[in-house]
């Protein structure tokens, strides 16, 4: 595994994006140049909004450093990372989804599409918990 800026692993890392009374734990399960990256943008804000019916969105502050981060083939219950527009995204129904090169897996979630919806248009905060 490849270290973080810190010497540590990211694989475990624990990312918390809470809205109000809302929560939803993010468990980074790769250790890529990717999730190395988003993990040093913590803690940041952001404000989700629905796409096409199929995943909740945000747009991080900047675009993330993921040369050499594999594409993935989505599945309901992951965070990835879209390359073209560089935002992120919770996938809630990856129907028909295949592998792309553009969709990078960031980590994964344990939330139904109606607990995303309460993020919707609020200002959401993305912190690492212990």
């Amino acid at each position: 595994m490849s270290p973080d800026s810190s010497g540590q692993s990211v694989v475990g890392t624990v990312v918390r994006f809470t809205a109000g009374d809302a929560s939803v734990d993010v468990t980074i399960d790769e250790d890529t140049p990717a999730t190395r990256d988003f993990v040093s943008l913590l803690p940041m804000n952001l404000e989700l909004e629905d796409f096409d019916a199929s995943e909740k969105i945000a747009y991080l502050p900047r675009e993330l450093d993921w040369d050499g981060t594999p594409g993935s083939d989505p599945e309901d219950g992951d965070l990835i990372y879209y390359t073209p527009w560089g935002n992120i995204g919770f996938f809630y129904d990856a129907t028909g989804m295949g592998y792309s090169d553009q969709v990078l897996h960031l980590g994964t979630y344990d939330a139904t599409e109606a607990e995303l919806a309460e993020f919707e248009g609020q200002q959401t905060t993305v912190e690492a918990v212990d």
